[in-house]
């Protein structure tokens, strides 16, 4: 079985090759760090030309932004809070799509794809320039708040960088760091042989039995059923853009067209989750033009000559938007895909010390644990992406207030599809979306902030609750033999 999660390369659907492509680096030993030459020197060379001396001019009050309507923010900052510490949970920046020779990419489009600028799955160039001018941003707030100097170089513990081992993972992280301290060198930490996933990032179920599986199972189509149904349209639209009739997939009849009831789910301990059917290839060529569209300047030529809307493109977007909340939102799989990580995160919440803390994930790294900490639906504004887009973080910040009353905000970041697009230069009078995230059953103040005791609280609720499930559902077990 096969299954897309933003987090490896599959083999075969259906008999067409969706990879053909083998690692190409050997493995490297546990806790070493990725070296990215020419990629990297650029990432260095934009931190030189946008670093501490360039006429930025942002201070703490430029930092200070309104807000343009109830979630939406300009800063990070809140006025008349004190910073204490920052853990960012990031989505990898741009990379290649799953591709390569005899892909399903190929198989089902007559067109030719966008010469990517790195291997299959992996970073691209225009993904590191923006993932360090990610870095610069964070940095400059950072330096605004008072928690770095400026030409900051930590000292040990203060400062954590932790990616999945994939090469993604790790070369954004890399990217990031370079923008976040540049003239620090900070290492990438990771714990897993290159390219090999690492268990805290890893969205696989560590438990299943058959009762949870087909409760789960139920769960999911209670929840999304309804929405997979109305997908009908938007795979109408990906088949017309790439042309899938004129593919030989079709023309040789191994390819019929998109059907929204022909899926079927599959849980495995040890495995992620999966999805078999029109909906794990239509998340394939979703992610792909959507990729495409970010890297490749020309729109048109981005849709294969067709001529598409801003709703149009998150039409198409929306596709691998549902796949991803369908294998890893829905509660009783949030919180069991998720449990390493959010343990990961509250430690780093709780570490004496700590300043800042940057782990680097996938989009079911943010999906998960969103999910796990019942946070309210959201759609984000200035993106086609509207929950995890490429590049998106949860950053969850610690304030003091004069009283020395301690809070927590949870707001996503990302660059908006313009920014991407243009790789443009993100300041105060250019800054990357800010959206102020809500948690179900938990009052905010009118500056987006929740008591420090009631975030870890639900912290506490979201990891309990895996074992929680586990009990319940050994016991059945248990009770039924």
């Amino acid at each position: 079985m096969t299954n897309y999660n933003d987090t490896g390369l599959t083999k075969r659907v259906d008999g067409i090759i969706v990879s053909s492509e083998e690692n190409e680096v050997k493995n490297i030993k546990h806790r070493k760090y990725l070296g990215l030459g020419i990629i990297l020197s650029i990432s260095v060379l934009l931190t030189a030309c946008y670093g501490a001396d360039i006429n930025i001019n942002v201070n703490r009050n430029a930092f200070g932004g309104k807000e343009t309507d109830e979630n939406t923010l300009t800063s990070l900052s809140r006025e008349g809070y004190t910073l204490e510490q920052a853990v960012v949970l990031s989505r990898h920046n741009i990379r290649a799509p799953f591709s390569g020779e005899g892909s399903v990419l190929d198989a089902l489009t007559p067109n030719k794809w966008f010469e990517w600028s790195a291997g299959a799955s992996q970073l691209s160039t225009r993904g590191g320039i923006l993932e360090t001018e990610m870095g610069q941003y964070f940095r400059k707030w950072l330096e605004a708040e008072g928690l770095f100097e400026p030409n900051y170089r930590p000292a040990d513990g203060t400062v954590r960088i932790y990616a999945n081992s994939l090469q993604r993972t790790i070369a954004t992280a890399k990217f990031f760091s370079a923008g976040l301290l540049p003239v620090a060198g900070t290492w990438v930490e990771y714990h897993m042989d290159f390219d090999t996933m690492d268990p805290v990032f890893d969205p696989v179920l560590t438990y299943v039995s058959e009762d949870y599986a087909a409760d789960a199972e139920d769960e999911i189509k209670l929840i999304y059923g309804d929405t997979i149904v109305d997908l009908a349209n938007n795979l109408d639209l990906i088949s017309e853009v790439i042309d899938v009739r004129d593919s030989d997939a079709f023309k040789k009849g191994k390819f019929a067209g998109f059907n929204v009831d022909d899926y079927e789910f599959y849980f495995e301990e040890g495995e992620a989750p999966s999805v078999q059917g029109s909906l794990f290839t239509a998340c394939l060529i979703s992610d792909a033009l959507v990729l495409q569209y970010y890297e490749e300047p020309d729109p048109t030529r981005a849709a294969f000559g067709h001529d598409l809307s801003e709703a149009d493109w998150e039409a198409i977007s929306e596709v691998k938007d549902v796949y991803c909340d369908i294998l890893f939102t829905a509660p009783s799989v949030a919180v069991n895909v998720a449990h390493p990580l959010l343990e990961e995160i509250e430690k780093e919440l709780l570490t004496e010390g700590r300043q800042f803390t940057f782990l680097c994930g996938h989009d079911s790294s943010l999906a998960s644990v969103l999910s796990a900490l019942e946070v309210q639906d959201y759609s984000l504004p200035g993106t086609i992406e509207k929950k995890t887009p490429i590049g998106g973080k949860l950053v969850i910040s610690k304030w003091k207030d004069k009283d020395g009353k301690a809070f927590i905000s949870l707001d996503m970041v990302y660059q908006k599809t313009q920014q991407l697009q243009q790789i443009s230069l993100l300041n105060d009078e250019n800054p990357p979306g800010i959206y102020n995230l809500k948690l179900r059953g938990i009052n905010a103040d009118a500056n987006g902030l929740y008591k420090a005791e009631d975030v870890m609280e639900r912290f506490e609720k979201a990891i309990e609750a895996y074992d929680s499930l586990v009990e319940e559902y050994e016991a059945e077990d248990a009770a039924q033999h």
